[in-house]
């Protein structure tokens, strides 16, 4: 795998922007939260992902690179609210009204729950596949589990079984 080499200058600005919007949260609740854990591993069209248990983010180093200052500013303060709603309330649904309620009462951040970023660079290659009524494009993993006899697909409009079209 290729791996994006970030800018020390760039983590540094993740890591200010994350000590800045994890400072909001410990003067709000009066309660001293440990620094999660920043990896630059997320991988696909996904800017980002909060693991809860292990206290940690993913980022997406491809659109951190891509996106700068604007991923900082969105998605940093996004999957740090996961981490605190999980801490504060448990397991709620990731995106309901205490998660909108963090961002924007506790990290002063517009609830957003997706990005608006291009992910053309990070799009994977897709396969396609036939039905009845239309055409479809099935991922790299769908298409090989095809492949080796694993799955089949079919299509939610008229039911019919996927066939490869390549």
């Amino acid at each position: 795998m290729n791996r994006v080499r970030i800018p020390i200058a760039l983590q540094q600005a993740v890591m200010r922007c994350l000590r800045d919007k994890l400072q909001l949260a410990q003067q709000h609740f009066a309660v001293e939260f440990p620094e999660p854990k920043i990896l630059y591993q997320q991988r696909g069209t996904s800017a980002g992902t909060a693991w809860l248990q292990a206290w940690e983010i993913r980022l997406n180093p491809v659109l951190l690179m891509e996106n700068q200052q604007p991923f900082i500013d969105e998605v940093v303060p996004h999957e740090l609210a996961h981490l605190l709603v999980f801490r504060q309330f448990g397991r709620v649904p990731p995106h309901g009204r205490e998660w909108r309620w963090m961002m924007e009462s506790v990290l002063q951040v517009p609830a957003s729950r997706t990005h608006q970023f291009e992910t053309r660079s990070v799009q994977s290659k897709t396969f396609p596949y036939r039905c009845h009524c239309q055409q479809h494009q099935l991922t790299l993993r769908r298409h090989n589990r095809v492949m080796r006899g694993e799955s089949e697909y079919r299509c939610r409009q008229c039911g019919e079984k996927l066939t490869f079209s390549g």
